[in-house]
């Protein structure tokens, strides 16, 4: 099988995902990684062995930034051998396209070249805030699938249910979500968290704000399952996600970036690969439902 191309789009102000992901593929300089301005980066990275933990038969081979001298500084931290001028020039040259960046109000115009020439797309979170602009930038999707988008977050095995904790908290009754942070780019991290535990059947039916607890948004589902997803602004707090249920609860925590990012771009790789749809344009509107409605009511 031959060596997939990928094509980095970056940066964006206090988002170190161009470094994460490119190291995640291409490996990393570890003098060079401690100052990319991210410290939990490199933190997380040395934890791991290269090659062995990391992305296999894939490359990050160009890059394009905003401004050469950063596109300069993430190639020789992660071995980009390619710095292009353009962000069109990557056509051609990759076979997918990595937007490493989550100012979501400039998604639809760095995507579009690319999903015009019919080069899959990774769109970093969120992809959009409103539903209009989500349905804006799939109108220039040329086949099912092409667009890949998602919170890396639901690929995080420290949020699962398994089966024993399942037993002991019997039938899900109530699910809090808590995030730092803004809602309009991190309130994303917490909706997949909480998605995934649900049915894939369920449907958000209503949504509220609590009076009692600032800067929520109330969800009932289909399932008369209530999840209340909040955000911390100004409080460093880890992610967590509380499942009550008619047995007992159990509260998660996040705490695998890595693995989270690499499982999130290795679906992306497979849907290269397979030609298959890894990020269906639905499950993505319901996330994109659920924070336009969080955005409505001022989370």
């Amino acid at each position: 099988m031959k060596t997939i191309r990928l094509g980095l789009i970056g940066v964006s102000k206090d988002n170190g995902h161009p470094y994460s992901w490119s190291a995640i593929i291409n490996g990393y300089d570890k003098k060079k990684i401690k100052n990319c301005g991210y410290p939990i980066i490199s933190n997380y990275l040395n934890k791991k062995k290269y090659p062995k933990d990391f992305i296999k038969k894939t490359k990050i081979s160009h890059i394009w930034t905003q401004d050469v001298k950063i596109s300069k500084k993430i190639a020789s931290t992660t071995f980009i051998p390619n710095i292009v001028a353009k962000k069109e020039n990557l056509i051609g040259k990759v076979d997918g396209i990595l937007i490493a960046r989550d100012d979501y109000e400039n998604h639809y115009k760095n995507s579009k070249p690319f999903l015009k020439a019919g080069l899959p797309v990774y769109i970093d979170k969120p992809i959009s805030i409103s539903l209009r602009n989500f349905e804006k930038i799939y109108k220039n999707e040329i086949y099912k699938g092409q667009i890949f988008t998602c919170s890396a977050i639901r690929y995080s095995k420290s949020l699962n249910l398994n089966d024993k904790i399942k037993k002991k908290i019997g039938v899900i009754k109530k699910i809090i979500a808590i995030s730092p942070k803004n809602w309009d780019k991190y309130g994303i991290h917490i909706i997949e968290s909480v998605i995934k535990i649900l049915s894939k059947k369920d449907v958000p039916l209503k949504f509220e704000k609590s009076k009692i607890v600032k800067n929520n948004l109330v969800v009932t589902w289909s399932s008369k399952v209530q999840t209340v997803f909040m955000m911390k602004k100004n409080i460093k707090t880890k992610i967590k996600i509380i499942v009550e249920g008619t047995k007992g609860k159990k509260t998660l925590y996040f705490d695998d970036t890595f693995e989270s990012f690499k499982s999130a771009l290795k679906d992306f790789i497979l849907g290269i690969e397979k030609k298959s749809i890894q990020s269906p344009k639905r499950y993505n509107h319901k996330i994109v439902k659920i924070i336009e409605q969080g955005i409505k009511l001022n989370v």
